[in-house]
């Protein structure tokens, strides 16, 4: 009786710290947000899968991803083919290499609609824009990295919910998931990851390669 007493008591206590420990979701979120928006630049290498479930496949990209406060990102993709997303407060480029085309579009219109890139060239706002919750399977991860779910406030078919790991000692994101309305989920794992390298505005701007065809998209 007394050794059952002592066990209780001992998980008793580790919940109460565990409990003690693990701040308020609102708290992560907060310290989030405040990170990337004191944030000049960033660099960082990334590995994108994206799993079409039409096809039950898994395609998978390679490369590195740039952001510059404010509106400033390029993606630019090295394997399996070399492609880039340049957007700046103007222009939005995506250039595919291969296929020696280039869609051109305003910037606008790309930080209207998507929440991530919004939130990513230091313009979105995490609890304005999203309910923010611990993941169901548990607010950390093995290595104590903060899980967290996003629902969008607003509904869109292009994103269901998005799956954040947070990294636990600078609050810089490590893993992205995210999945739209017919089922298909595109995950990111960012590695490397490089504060305030002093990236110019030069490393955003795209002039397309001679004979490159560009298409105006509205």
């Amino acid at each position: 009786m007394i050794i059952l007493s002592l066990i209780l008591s001992m998980l008793i206590v580790s919940v109460s710290v565990f409990s003690e420990e693990l701040p308020a979701v609102e708290d992560v979120a907060q310290k989030l947000q405040s990170s990337y928006e004191k944030t000049k630049d960033l660099k960082a290498d990334f590995v994108q899968e994206a799993f079409i479930k039409s096809v039950k496949n898994t395609q998978r990209e390679e490369g590195k991803v740039y952001f510059k406060n404010p509106r400033n990102m390029l993606w630019e993709y090295t394997k399996p083919h070399g492609k880039k997303l340049v957007i700046n407060s103007q222009t939005a480029w995506l250039y595919i290499e291969k296929e020696k085309v280039a869609y051109k579009q305003k910037s606008e219109s790309i930080f209207q609609s998507k929440f991530l890139i919004n939130f990513f060239a230091g313009a979105g706002k995490l609890k304005e824009d999203f309910i923010v919750k611990y993941a169901e399977s548990g607010p950390t991860d093995k290595d104590g990295n903060y899980l967290l779910v996003l629902t969008p406030r607003e509904k869109t078919a292009a994103c269901n919910s998005i799956t954040l790991t947070i990294d636990k000692s600078n609050f810089y994101i490590l893993r992205v998931s995210f999945n739209d309305v017919l089922g298909n989920t595109t995950t990111l794992r960012f590695s490397n990851i490089s504060i305030n390298a002093g990236l110019t505005q030069k490393n955003f701007q795209f002039k397309p390669p001679a004979g490159v065809q560009v298409f105006e998209m509205p």
